[in-house]
């Protein structure tokens, strides 16, 4: 028997016995039609059963499309199914960039902007901001197109799957640039909260990790444009901020070997060789063996927080591998986690074990609900629905799109049901 396909890290088995790939428009439309539930499935990266379907799982990776770079309009048009990898590396060969990437290139553009995947940066929206317009196919099997400034474009950039198939998208781009990647070890955290927007500010983009184990910043990862002045106070192989650098290449896990990573220790390269943590051309984790989640709130409560988590790591560090903390500009994006308003996100990659990992996102939930956290829509979170309601100002107004491109729900499952009344 064809065992049922999973996500990629295996916590998931989805319900519908294999993933349909249509090669044609005509063949989605079809196969949307003729089902009675539908989801879309990117890359699969999601730790959520968000993509499952009691019906049919569509994957657009086979529909056919040209990357069509429009210099005058700053946009690159793409097929959904494409990822990051492949798509930077297209547009950096033609001479364009995007403002942002993700830590990983491997996931799908389509899966990343629909879930408001998002990167590091004070100056940086999440990957969604970058949608000028999408191509979907709705409830009723119709195409649709939806651009920057018509009506309900704010609440289909980040749309969870709800709204149809997405088949292509329209990307803003700018000119391709260079980038250094630098590592410091051993940032205090005392010092990181009283100085938290300049550390936060110091490059384009900027993440600090951490085991919780200690009141210390185990390292400080800066990506730095090599077209912007470099940070007030740095100079290469000198402390900054009290941290040392690195004597060698790092991996976010500490003792993790690091060749998976994109180069660090300075070496100039291209952005999209700097952007990520990792290298396409080795798998998303040289572990694999994890589940993550994520939690986005107010930039202006960050202090509090990271003090909060502070007095809790005793119960955090057991359960987990790694935590990471990143900024992200506001934006306009109805589901997005910073919509409204500029964020910090901290992320947790735990231990593949839901029994140790699930009683301290609960602890969490109270944590960080305190100063308003919105869970990463396609990490492990438990925010009841009329919680995420109060946090999301327009998702009452999400939920009349949802039914204006799928009245008959073939989009909808148990995920929609749970945290969304859908």
């Amino acid at each position: 028997m064809t065992p049922r396909p999973t996500n990629w890290a295996g916590n998931i088995t989805f319900a519908a016995g294999r993933v349909h790939s249509p090669e044609t428009l005509a063949e989605l439309q079809s196969l949307v039609a003729g089902s009675v539930r539908a989801r879309a499935l990117g890359s699969a990266h999601s730790f959520t059963d968000i993509a499952d379907s009691p019906g049919v799982l569509i994957s657009a990776e086979r529909l056919p499309y040209e990357l069509e770079v429009d210099a005058a309009a700053g946009t690159v048009r793409v097929g959904a199914g494409v990822r990051y990898a492949a798509l930077s590396r297209a547009l950096h060969e033609r001479g364009y960039a995007l403002r942002n990437l993700a830590s990983l290139p491997h996931i799908s553009v389509a899966g990343s902007c629909a879930t408001g995947t998002h990167g590091s940066g004070d100056r940086n929206g999440g990957l969604a901001t970058a949608v000028a317009a999408m191509d979907l196919v709705t409830g009723s099997g119709e195409p649709v197109t939806l651009a920057r400034g018509d009506a309900g474009f704010a609440g289909a950039a980040v749309h969870l799957g709800a709204l149809g198939v997405v088949t292509a998208l329209e990307l803003d781009i700018v000119p391709a640039y260079e980038m250094a990647q630098h590592v410091y070890e051993g940032l205090d955290l005392e010092l990181v909260c009283e100085r938290f927007d300049e550390v936060m500010s110091a490059t384009y983009s900027v993440s600090l990790f951490t085991s919780w184990r200690g009141p210390v910043v185990d390292a400080l990862w800066l990506k730095r444009r090599l077209d912007e002045p470099a940070p007030a106070g740095w100079a290469p192989g000198e402390p900054f901020f009290g941290a040392a650098p690195a004597p060698g290449p790092r991996h976010p896990v500490p003792g993790v070997p690091a060749e998976a990573c994109t180069p660090q220790l300075g070496a100039p390269g291209p952005w999209h060789e700097r952007l990520p943590h990792f290298r396409p051309d080795f798998p998303p984790s040289s572990r694999g063996d994890e589940l993550q989640s994520e939690y986005l709130l107010p930039r202006r409560h960050a202090v509090e927080a990271l003090r909060a988590l502070d007095a809790v790591r005793g119960r955090i560090a057991p359960a987990l591998q790694i935590s990471e903390i990143r900024t992200v500009a506001a934006d306009d994006l109805w589901l997005s986690p910073a919509y409204g308003e500029d964020v910090v996100g901290f992320h947790f990659t735990w231990v593949r074990d839901e029994r140790a990992v699930l009683p301290v996102v609960d602890l969490l939930e109270g944590v960080l609900g305190a100063f308003g956290a919105r869970p990463h829509w396609g990490k492990i979170f438990t925010t009841p629905a009329e919680t995420l309601a109060a946090r999301y100002p327009r998702l009452a107004d999400f939920r009349d799109l949802a039914r204006k491109y799928d009245p008959a729900g073939r989009f909808t499952n148990a995920y929609t049901a749970r945290f969304l009344d859908l």
